[in-house]
């Protein structure tokens, strides 16, 4: 049967190959007609032969490149101008560390009002604070961490040296022991050096440390680290590239996880009139919560907020982009309770207050 199963190239556009797969029954089959395919670098795969007529398709090169990513954000942002290349001219704010990346785009029209669309290029994880004498780090996080998710998860640092979380093992442990969550304190990173020299040819104190994690595509869902906000970013990218009806400001910003500080940045640089802030959130929608605890569902559509910890939302944009999502057919749901924050905290307060929507 693999033999028999084709698939046909439709057309190259920006770099990405449509494909069209009309026998697609599963992943697998897939996977084996594309090795004989010349042009599989950079596809948008059409299951089945049929368009779902969203762009979560055409989003998919770039949320595989850019979840994956273990690099410096600094690196990230390197990226993200060499794949933006040519689309316009973009500035680069050098002086809070690790940069932050704005831009101007021109339009067919030039809107009353200034408009800037944002997202954040940075994800959680750790960074070196210590390096022991039998070889093992010590680290702290950089943004919130469930403890429970980090032991026994592999990590990457400087995007070039592999590690994996330890703690005290099992067997080892006494009965209250297993019923704690460990410290961070109580952790390491083994990278597998034999004793402090060793590591320290690999690694230095104040080395960043990312995780390291598979994308996973599974039906109609992703499994993959930094979703929060690589998907921002790549809506962004898919926007600058697109032919746009007016003039939009777009900014990449840095340390979201560690309090909103690009996004005061760029707010300021940029200062805007009004903001969209494009960002991932929880859902909760897991066995086990009450359903007056769920904030959102995955798979429901889009998610407007009203409030969280930071940002009380424009009310009349909060309401437009209710009226807009109606008019344009797209799928959207509120969020329905008051948690978390995003960089609309920062934007919205900037200069003389921007009107702002999440």
């Amino acid at each position: 049967e693999p033999m028999e199963h084709r698939i046909e190239p439709v057309e190259i556009h920006q770099g990405i190959t449509y494909i069209n797969d009309s026998k697609a029954t599963n992943l697998d089959s897939t996977i084996i007609a594309l090795k004989s395919f010349d042009k599989a670098q950079n596809i948008w795969l059409i299951l089945g032969g049929q368009d779902k007529g969203s762009s979560y398709e055409v989003l998919l090169p770039y949320l595989k490149d850019h979840c994956r990513c273990v690099l410096s954000i600094g690196e990230c942002m390197d990226k993200i101008e060499k794949e933006l290349k040519g689309e316009f001219a973009i500035v680069r704010c050098e002086t809070l560390q690790n940069a932050v990346d704005y831009a101007f785009k021109h339009g067919k029209k030039t809107p009353s009002k200034k408009l800037l669309i944002s997202a954040h290029t940075d994800e959680v994880g750790f960074i070196i604070t210590h390096i022991d004498n039998d070889g093992t780090l010590k680290v702290a996080e950089v943004g919130g961490i469930d403890r429970r998710c980090i032991p026994g998860s592999a990590v990457k640092i400087n995007g070039k040296v592999n590690g994996v979380f330890g703690i005290k093992p099992i067997h080892l442990c006494s009965a209250d022991e297993k019923k704690q969550i460990p410290k961070l304190k109580d952790m390491y990173i083994d990278i597998g050096a034999t004793d402090r020299e060793e590591a320290e040819k690999l690694v230095s104190v104040g080395d960043s440390v990312a995780f390291v994690s598979d994308f996973i595509i599974n039906d109609d869902a992703l499994i993959a680290k930094a979703i929060d906000d690589r998907a921002g970013c790549c809506i962004m990218i898919e926007m600058i590239k697109s032919d746009l009806e007016y003039d939009m400001y777009f900014s990449f910003v840095v340390q979201e996880e560690v309090g909103l500080r690009g996004a005061t940045c760029a707010a300021f640089a940029v200062a805007p009139d009004s903001a969209i802030v494009v960002e991932s959130t929880t859902a909760s929608d897991v066995p086990g919560i009450e359903e007056s605890n769920v904030m959102c569902k995955v798979g429901k559509g889009a998610v407007i907020s009203f409030m969280d910890r930071a940002t009380i939302y424009d009310r009349e944009y909060f309401k437009l982009a209710l009226k807009s999502a109606e008019k344009a057919g797209a799928n959207v749901q509120i969020k329905e309770g008051v948690a978390g924050g995003n960089d609309s905290g920062a934007i919205h307060k900037s200069r003389g207050g921007v009107r702002t929507a999440a």
